[in-house]
């Protein structure tokens, strides 16, 4: 494994050229998921290659109540193949990562997706 030492300062660097896309990626994907979705958390880290740069970005949406079980599984079968629209930024693979269900004190489903935005040229 190789820690690059300079990524922290990229993502500064990206934060303040205004070039962080992360909201405009949440909102991509809560507008996918439905209005039963809710917004946990977000966590992002710099991705290269030799030719394309980019982000990795986590991003976890909690489903609550039963009705909001049917709309998780919907997502889940949906993001692989889904085509995103986020300007100047292309979305190169979306994954769901993690699912947690739990039945108490009410259902909820907990899904994890990962997707890899790359820098559009």
């Amino acid at each position: 494994m190789q820690i690059d030492p300079g990524s922290h300062s990229v993502m500064v660097a990206r934060l303040k050229a205004g070039r962080a896309p992360w909201k405009r990626i949440v909102r991509a994907l809560l507008d996918l998921a439905g209005a039963s979705a809710e917004f946990v958390r977000h966590g992002e880290r710099p991705w290269a290659s030799v030719t394309l740069s980019g982000a990795r970005h986590t991003v976890a949406l909690a489903f609550e109540g039963e009705a909001a079980m049917d709309a998780a599984d919907l997502f889940i079968v949906a993001l692989p193949d889904h085509e995103f629209l986020i300007g100047g930024k292309l979305v190169a693979d979306a994954t769901i990562v993690s699912v947690e269900q739990s039945a108490l004190p009410a259902p909820r489903t907990l899904v994890e997706a990962e997707l890899l935005v790359l820098d559009d040229a």
